[in-house]
């Protein structure tokens, strides 16, 4: 395990290439749990997989590997997150064949106040998952029905049992997993179709309507000017603008779900 500490980027022995993430959001004590269930490629001899993964408690019994061509199950020998590196550390006792298999994982956190992995804040609670790498993405949420729930892609389908629903989205693109993006939130929005289509929101506190209208505005003659400048058409069908108040960044570049300061984003005439 010593030779992944430290180091900027993840092992290259074994490649994702899908994730189906669910999570489960419980904003009346901050806690959240989920599962992911990664197809992985294993592309080089190893018994170890190293993941990302900040302020996360692993379900340890649930961690397994099974392989595409057998359907061999296999769970490791030891299961590790080193906090300082925000890495999980998975040693199996056996050499993984090569070539594709899933990779399953359940897992339990608290919403932080770091900025980091799943946080939340003051006035509306928002959330984001980073990572990286380059994969597809199939999210599923059940959040408060109350609340509404973002991702990068359209929403595929909504359930509503009583004061919980399940929010299923849209597969992404191919995209880095660093952009990928979760907000959850009480909020009010404006929305407006570009000319091919897209449909572009903003988000806010309720209460500040009025002060996205001009971000909105200037979003729509963005995508417009963009596309005509070089002749290519924006990639995803929606792009939501959302304004989280205490952000750590100035803005952050999710895809189809940016993130700003409400100050980079709000404007009150």
């Amino acid at each position: 395990m010593e030779q992944f500490k430290g180091q900027p980027r993840l092992p290259k022995f074994a490649v994702p290439k899908r994730y189906n993430i669910r999570l489960k959001l419980d904003l009346s004590t901050c806690k959240f749990s989920g599962s992911v269930a990664i197809e992985l490629n294993i592309v080089a001899g190893t018994s170890f997989i190293v993941l990302n993964a900040a302020e996360l408690s692993i379900d340890t019994p649930s961690v397994s590997f099974t392989h595409a061509s057998n359907s061999k199950v296999l769970r490791p020998s030891k299961v590790d997150v080193v906090e300082e590196d925000e890495i999980l550390f998975l040693e199996f006792a056996d050499m993984l064949p090569i070539g594709m298999g899933l990779l399953t994982i359940r897992f339990q956190g608290t919403l932080n106040d770091k900025m980091k992995g799943f946080y939340t804040r003051s006035l509306s609670s928002s959330h984001e998952a980073s990572v990286l790498i380059i994969a597809l993405f199939k999210i599923t949420l059940d959040v408060p029905s109350k609340l509404v729930a973002l991702s990068n892609m359209p929403i595929f389908e909504e359930k509503v049992d009583g004061d919980l629903k399940t929010v299923s989205y849209q597969e992404s693109p191919i995209m880095s997993t660093y952009l990928v993006a979760i907000v959850v939130g009480l909020f009010d929005y404006v929305e407006h179709l570009t000319s091919d289509g897209v449909k572009v929101r903003v988000y806010c506190q309720v209460g500040k309507v009025n002060q996205a209208k001009f971000a909105l505005g200037i979003a729509i003659r963005t995508l417009e000017l963009y596309k005509d400048y070089f002749e290519v058409p924006y990639s995803l069908p929606k792009l939501d603008m959302v304004a989280v108040p205490d952000f750590a960044f100035g803005a952050m570049e999710n895809y189809g779900l940016i993130t700003y300061r409400e100050t980079a984003l709000l404007y009150d005439d």
